[in-house]
């Protein structure tokens, strides 16, 4: 069960609960679910039941406990615990490996993936001045809110204001400091949409450097780096297939109980990688909610840095052959190039092949 689907199976208890007379609240169109904070447990914890308590003139505990018995008996979950003031804590079917899934929805999915339906119906009117950061931002904000079922129109100050074609909205970050032009299209973009809208951009030679210290680069890179690793998996007769992630774990099942399992590599862990790809949706949500696209460039460098340390697992060293384990090494890095990639478009910022 991947963060997505858990967030509307708890909607889901929540809509029935209203249904049946438990809760006298309006059922909120999305509810977020994230990693355990402190005193919390299992995989995902909500704070669904302390958005609600109010609304429904009751303690938060007593609403999560309500919502409770519902959630237990979703298929996926093995138990639900209220801990704290009324935060429900989930934890997961043994069988069920919420990052296999998640590949698995990536996958399926593709540069679709984070698309939803927040802003359907809407329609917006951006009014920009005429100056090009504010014209840059408002193309992607375009892509941005399209993402989440709206659409946005772009308008310049000093034109009819055409408030009938849509809510009207002014777009009015702080102007670059001189022309982006000479950067080149990618990283004059980046330039412009990377800071917040009420921080200066810095329209200078260091956002072509192929350094670490560049954020453009690493993004870019990290995207070129898993295109790369696909295209060694292929010479070396293998594909992305989601699985464990360490040979002990996929290969086990296959081992006859009286054969001695073979040598295993050290075990290979991706915690820093599940949260930033299962956060993509969230993120990508609320950069067309605030109509803020460098909200989804600043998570772009959050997933190139969790993905860039696991890239030097995904091919087999030395003597080792492919593996299963291989395979889906090479399906998480798949599926992180893909938000990459899908991100990186959003923004009208190439995503290369090689680099």
């Amino acid at each position: 069960m991947t963060p997505v689907e858990l967030s509307r199976t708890v909607l889901h208890a929540v809509r029935c609960a209203v249904d049946e007379g438990q809760l006298s609240v309006a059922v909120p169109e999305r509810v977020v679910v994230s990693e355990p904070g402190a005193g919390g447990c299992g995989e995902y914890a909500t704070n669904v039941a302390l958005q609600l308590a109010r609304a429904a003139g009751k303690p938060p505990r007593t609403v999560a406990e309500i919502l409770r018995p519902r959630l237990i008996a979703a298929d996926g979950i093995e138990d639900v615990v209220v801990t704290g003031p009324g935060f429900l804590n989930f934890r997961l079917g043994q069988e069920v490996d919420p990052l296999q899934d998640l590949v698995r929805e990536i996958r399926a999915q593709g540069q679709r993936y984070g698309h939803g339906d927040a802003l359907a119906g809407q329609v917006l009117a951006l009014r920009v001045p005429y100056e090009v950061r504010a014209e840059v931002v408002a193309d992607a904000v375009v892509r941005i809110v399209a993402t989440q079922g709206g659409r946005a129109t772009v308008q310049h100050h000093g034109g009819r204001a055409a408030a009938e074609h849509g809510e009207l909205v002014d777009l009015r970050p702080v102007p670059a400091p001189e022309d982006p032009a000479p950067l080149g299209p990618d990283a004059a973009r980046w330039a412009l949409l990377h800071p917040a809208p009420h921080d200066r951009p810095r329209i200078t030679a260091d956002h072509l450097v192929q350094r670490e210290g560049n954020p453009l680069f690493r993004v870019r890179y990290a995207h070129a780096r898993v295109r790369s690793l696909g295209r060694g998996a292929a010479r070396l007769g293998f594909a992305a297939e989601p699985g464990p992630l360490n040979s002990a774990e996929a290969d086990t099942a296959g081992t006859p109980a009286f054969q001695a399992p073979a040598p295993q590599a050290p075990a290979v862990h991706a915690p820093a990688l599940h949260t930033p790809l299962s956060d993509y949706p969230r993120i990508l949500t609320a950069a067309a909610t605030h109509r803020a696209p460098d909200r989804l460039a600043r998570h772009l460098v959050t997933v190139a840095d969790a993905v860039l340390p696991f890239l030097t697992c995904v091919l087999p060293i030395g003597e080792e052959k492919p593996s299963a384990a291989h395979r889906a090494r090479l399906a998480l890095a798949e599926a992180a190039g893909t938000v990459l990639a899908g991100g990186l478009s959003l923004l009208g910022i190439d995503a290369p092949e090689h680099l």
